[in-house]
């Protein structure tokens, strides 16, 4: 069975769904015009598919599109927020390490 995972944006968080169920989620809390990614998890069984490296992108994508500067107290999200080819995502966004 072939099912597509949708990624959307919610208020404070990008949410993963399999059809209407929800798979992951990456939190973030805003201080300052800065958002702060606090949490990201993936249900076990979705693990290894690149899911929550796509919630950070679409938190990232969503900070650009609002002008915010972005940070991680999440150790995940800080590696994906580190890696060097994130200016090819994050155009136009601040990333405070």
């Amino acid at each position: 069975r072939f099912t597509m995972i949708i990624i959307k944006f919610e208020e404070n968080q990008s949410v993963a769904y399999d059809e209407n169920k929800k798979i992951g989620e990456c939190d973030f809390i805003e201080e300052n015009n800065t958002w702060n990614i606090i949490h990201t998890e993936v249900d076990n069984t979705y693990q290894g598919q690149g899911i929550a490296k796509k919630l950070v992108e679409c938190v990232i994508e969503n900070a650009k599109k609002h002008k915010k500067s972005i940070t991680a107290d999440c150790s995940y999200a800080k590696r994906v927020l580190e890696r060097p080819n994130l200016h090819l995502i994050n155009k136009g966004c601040l990333i405070k390490t």
